[in-house]
C-alpha cells in the first residue's frame, strides 16, 4: 500500500478490476450471509465525477444477480455526500419513485477502495441519443415529459427530514462563489448573473431536488422510465429547480423539444400538476432553466480544474473545459441573444510558417486523431474506446485552432479595444461592477462574437443545434 493509500484507507490496487472484484465478493458475502463469487467487474463509461462499475454476484443458490457499483474517485473522496446519496434513494424508493434497488452503501474507503453504493441492475437504455431517435422507444417517448413531471411532483413529496444532511444552498450566491474560485471570469457568465437577479422569482416552499434530473441519469425502455439515477448532489431548494435543468439545452442532445427531447415544457407541468395538485410558473421554470445552463458552464470548467490541478489527471475531464462554450452559446441564447449567422464561415485559417515544414503541427494534429479512431478504437472497446473517441474530438479541435486561432486573436484583441479592456477577466469584471451595462446591444455583441469564435473551435456543430 502507497503512503496515500495508507493515509485514506483505500486499498493499494482498488482500481484494479480484479482487485474489485476480490473486494466485491468479500463485502457482499457479509452482507449476503453467504458465499458469493464475483467475476471480473466492466467499468462503464458514462460518469466523470464518480465511477460506475457493472459485475454479478453469485451466490451459488439461484441465477447470477446483475448489480452497479458507484463509487468516488481515488483521493480522499466524500463519505457524507454518498451517505446522503444512499439516503435519498431509499427515500424515493419509500415515496413510489424508481429507483434501482440499494443492495448495500458505505463510506469506509477500506472496504471498496472508496465510499460506495451497490444497487440492483435495472434494464433500460440511458443513452440520450438512442432514447431521442431509436423507434424501438417512439412510444415511450410520446409520454415521457408528462411521465417525467409525474416523477419529479414525487420527488419533491419526499419529506425533507428523510434525508439527514441535505445543504439549503442560495443560487445565486453558490454561483458567484463557484465562479470566483475558478479564477477565471467570463463575460457570458456576468450577464447571466445580472439577469437572474434582476428576474428572480418569489419563494415558494423548499422540498428535497434531485438536482441532476435529466436526460441521461434516466433509464427509460420502451414503456417508458424505469429509473432515475445519480443521486449525489441532492439537496433542499426550491423544487423548481429540477424542472428547469431537466429543460437546459444541452441535455435535449439536439432535439428541439424543451422538455428533455422528449416533449413540451407544457407536457412537462401538466404531469407535474396530475400528482402535486398545483402547477409551477413557467416563468420561474425559465428562470432555472437559465441559471442551470450558466451552472453547467461553471460545471464544466469546475472538472477540467480538477485534470489541470493534478487532482483527477483525465483526458475526458480536460475535454469537458472546452465545453464551457456550448453552455455559454446556450445562456446568450435561453436570453434571448440568437446565434451569430456568420458561424464559421466568419474565420478563414490564418497563413501558415515554413519554419518547421511539413507536416505541420495541425496536420500532425490530424493524424494523431485519425489514429485514435481508426486504430485504438477498432483494437479497444468499453472505456478505453470511449476514451479513444474523447480524445480524438479534443485533437480535432486543437488542430481547428491551430488553423484559425490566430486570426480569432487578432479579432478579439480589436473587440476588447471597443471597450477599453485587455482581456476576458477585465471586461467580465466591469459587467459585474456595472461600469458596463449588461444589456447594452454592442457589448452584447462583442460577447456572442467571442463566444461564436471559441465554439467555432470547440464543437462547431453545436451552432446548429436547435434553440
Amino acid at each position: 500500500m502507497t503512503a496515500a493509500a495508507a493515509r485514506n484507507g483505500r486499498p493499494a490496487d482498488a482500481g484494479d478490476p480484479d482487485v474489485l472484484a476480490r473486494l466485491l465478493a468479500h463485502r457482499l458475502t457479509a452482507v449476503l450471509g453467504t458465499e458469493v463469487a464475483v467475476p471480473r467487474p466492466t467499468r462503464l463509461t458514462g460518469g466523470a465525477s464518480r465511477e460506475t462499475w457493472s459485475f454479478t454476484a453469485d451466490a451459488g443458490d439461484g441465477p447470477p444477480r446483475r448489480l452497479v457499483l458507484r463509487r468516488d474517485p481515488p483521493g480522499p473522496g466524500r463519505p457524507d455526500g454518498m451517505a446522503r446519496e444512499a439516503a435519498a434513494i431509499a427515500a424515493a424508493h419509500a415515496a413510489g419513485v424508481p429507483v434501482p434497488r440499494l443492495v448495500d452503501a458505505g463510506t469506509d474507503p477500506a472496504v471498496l477502495g472508496a465510499p460506495y453504493l451497490i444497487s440492483e441492475h435495472v434494464d433500460g437504455e440511458t443513452i440520450a441519443r438512442r432514447l431521442l431517435r431509436e423507434p424501438q422507444y417512439a412510444t415511450a417517448r410520446e409520454g415521457l415529459a408528462a411521465e417525467l413531471g409525474r416523477t419529479l411532483a414525487r420527488i419533491h413529496a419526499v419529506p425533507v427530514d428523510a434525508v439527514p444532511g441535505l445543504a439549503v444552498i442560495d443560487p445565486l450566491e453558490h454561483l458567484r462563489e463557484t465562479c470566483d474560485a475558478l479564477g477565471e471570469p467570463l463575460a457570458t457568465i456576468e450577464i447571466a448573473m445580472k439577469w437572474l437577479e434582476r428576474h428572480r422569482p418569489a419563494d415558494v416552499p423548499e422540498t428535497v431536488v434531485h438536482g441532476d434530473f435529466r436526460t441521461g441519469n434516466l433509464i427509460v425502455d420502451p414503456s417508458g422510465l424505469r429509473a432515475v439515477l445519480d443521486w449525489e448532489v441532492v439537496h433542499r431548494g426550491d423544487p423548481r429547480e429540477d424542472l428547469g435543468w431537466l429543460c437546459v439545452k444541452c441535455w435535449r442532445f439536439g432535439s428541439p423539444l424543451p422538455a428533455g427531447g422528449f416533449g413540451t415544457v407544457e407536457q412537462l407541468l401538466d404531469g407535474y400538476a396530475e400528482v402535486a395538485g398545483h402547477r409551477p410558473d413557467v416563468h420561474a421554470v425559465r428562470w432555472w432553466q437559465v441559471y442551470g445552463t450558466a451552472r453547467w458552464a461553471l460545471g464544466c470548467r469546475a472538472m477540467a480544474e480538477r485534470h489541470l490541478s493534478g487532482e483527477t489527471p483525465s483526458v475526458e475531464l480536460a475535454a469537458i473545459g472546452r465545453r464551457v462554450c456550448e453552455q455559454e452559446h446556450d445562456v446568450l441564447l435561453a436570453l434571448g441573444l440568437p446565434a451569430d449567422p456568420r458561424g464559421s464561415d466568419s474565420v478563414s485559417p490564418a497563413p501558415g510558417s515554413d519554419l518547421h515544414g511539413h507536416p505541420t503541427a495541425a496536420e500532425l494534429v490530424a493524424a494523431v486523431s485519425m489514429f485514435l479512431r481508426e486504430d485504438v478504437m477498432a483494437a479497444t472497446e468499453g472505456r478505453v474506446n470511449f476514451l479513444a473517441r474523447v480524445a480524438a474530438n479534443a485533437l480535432d479541435g486543437v488542430e481547428r485552432e491551430l488553423l484559425v486561432g490566430p486570426e480569432q486573436e487578432r479579432r478579439h484583441r480589436e473587440r476588447l479595444a471597443a471597450f477599453a479592456q485587455r482581456d476576458q477577466a477585465g471586461l467580465a469584471a466591469a459587467i459585474r461592477s456595472g461600469e458596463l451595462a449588461a444589456d447594452d446591444p454592442a457589448l452584447l455583441a462583442v460577447v456572442r462574437a467571442a463566444v461564436t469564435d471559441r465554439l467555432t473551435v470547440a464543437n462547431p456543430r453545436y451552432l446548429s443545434h436547435p434553440g
